[in-house]
């Protein structure tokens, strides 16, 4: 496997702008969201699990998971927020596995919302945060997913806080500014990435 880079931060942090960026420079980019998705699709066992536990978690027309009714059970449920991560996070983790050995590029961005809360941080050589203040992580996500500020904080208050992942960073971009400040920043990191990378 290539050099794999670890991207994460807080809702609303940019993570999103950061991998579109690096995307454009040629980095294949796993998303661990993205996996989350594929292993729950349609005819996948733990669809199958996740129905038989809720009644009525599937949309009639299509039987595609109703992300948002999960998101509200799991959210008011700690017991069910623990059986939904037992079921889902080993299936998670082969999916990211086998799109990272996929991977062609000089290095592999994978990025995960939950990189230090679960063990997928043990998948990354570094770890590169993306770190804005808490009101512009509030304000991103209700403009974006129509989200209340209520809904908003409850998510921030269970991810890891900006300190925790700042501890544990090896890079750090700020994107509390404009999105060319926030290019400066990752042209050095790939520019890094990419020596990095080079065979001993």
């Amino acid at each position: 496997m290539s050099l794999v880079i670890g991207v994460t931060g807080g809702i609303g942090s940019g993570k999103t702008s950061v991998t579109d960026y690096f995307a454009s420079l040629g980095i294949v980019v796993v998303d661990a969201d993205q996996a989350a998705r594929v292993v729950v699709e349609p005819g996948q066992p733990a669809l199958e699990a996740i129905a038989q536990r809720y009644d009525g978690i599937l949309h009639p027309e299509d039987g595609s998971l109703n992300r948002r009714k999960l998101r509200e059970i799991i959210f008011a449920n700690d017991d069910e927020k623990v059986w939904l991560e037992q079921l889902l996070h080993p299936l998670i983790r082969e999916q990211i596995i086998s799109e990272l050995k996929a991977s062609e590029s000089p290095y592999t961005i994978l990025v995960s919302p939950l990189m230090i809360e679960t063990d997928q941080h043990l998948l990354t050589n570094r770890i590169l945060v993306v770190d804005a203040p808490e009101d512009i992580q509030i304000a991103r996500t209700i403009n974006r997913d129509s989200m209340t500020e209520a809904q908003t904080r409850s998510i921030i208050a269970k991810q890891a806080t900006r300190e925790e992942r700042k501890s544990r960073a090896d890079d750090l971009v700020d994107n509390s500014q404009s999105l060319e400040q926030l290019y400066q920043q990752l042209d050095k990191l790939h520019q890094l990435y990419l020596h990095l990378a080079e065979p001993a």
